[in-house]
């Protein structure tokens, strides 16, 4: 897999492109906002990237602005990678189309487990149109034809075939896997679903350390959703829908 590593540092460049050479990957390696961009412009003579690692604190600009900017020219999945923890900078870069974000310092292993995980992630939603899972959700292999209906949850209207959502007539921008976290919940409203279940269905993955992003993107629905008492936290266990629902 070709990866672009941002990062305006040489030295943890030349460590980390090293780490990530000696697990197969082909990393380019980009200094600025600028040069990343450049680099994701589609050419004939080299393959796509399959993941791109962001810095957020480049000198030219700042990461936030260089996803923004990544997502109108591309769709390849980005990780942001950041000494910025907090909350709200994690659900930002999520809410600009980041497909995951990672704290420094970080363990390597989980790096590496991130970057397959999102790799996996990205793919089966290029075939949306043909393939879905038992979640029902598009995109997933065993559809049984439930991507024709419209789900309503009071003021919530989500719409599975063409993955929109609107509140009050308004429509609301969430992005890939907050849409997939919504659906998933909508599909049986009241039923509590475990953390684990809902990692495995929308991220397919059991790996553990995903649960920190499925906190982030909860927190995030919430927010662009205007709707706190929508999603239940069931403590200890997961998560749950307090509206009834209708399927048209």
């Amino acid at each position: 897999m070709r990866l672009l590593l941002v990062e305006d540092d040489n030295h943890v460049a030349a460590a980390l492109s090293a780490v990530l050479g000696r697990h197969g990957f082909d990393v380019v390696h980009a200094r600025s906002g600028e040069e990343a961009l450049r680099e994701l412009l589609p050419t004939e003579d080299a393959a796509p990237f399959g993941v791109v690692l962001l810095d957020l604190g480049l000198p030219d600009q700042d990461g936030f602005e260089v996803c923004g900017r990544i997502r109108k020219i591309s769709s390849t999945p980005v990780i942001m990678v950041t000494a910025r923890g907090g909350v709200r900078s994690r659900i930002h870069g999520l809410n600009l189309g980041a497909d995951d974000y990672v704290v420094k310092p970080y363990d390597t292993g989980e790096l590496l487990a991130r970057i397959h995980a999102v790799s996996r992630r990205a793919a089966p939603d290029e075939s949306a149109d043909a393939s879905s899972d038992e979640t029902g959700l598009p995109g997933s292999p065993n559809s049984k034809g439930s991507a024709s209906s419209t789900l309503r949850l009071g003021p919530v209207v989500i719409e599975l075939p063409t993955r929109q959502v609107s509140v009050d007539g308004v429509a609301v921008a969430l992005t890939r896997k907050e849409f997939e976290v919504l659906a998933l919940l909508a599909q049986r409203p009241g039923v509590v679903f475990r953390r684990e279940q809902i990692i495995s269905e929308v991220w397919r993955t059991s790996w553990e350390g995903t649960g920190r992003t499925l906190e982030v993107h909860i927190a995030s629905l919430r927010s662009k959703l205007q709707l706190p008492a929508l999603i239940e936290t069931v403590r200890g266990v997961g998560y749950r829908l307090a509206a009834p629902a209708q399927t048209v």
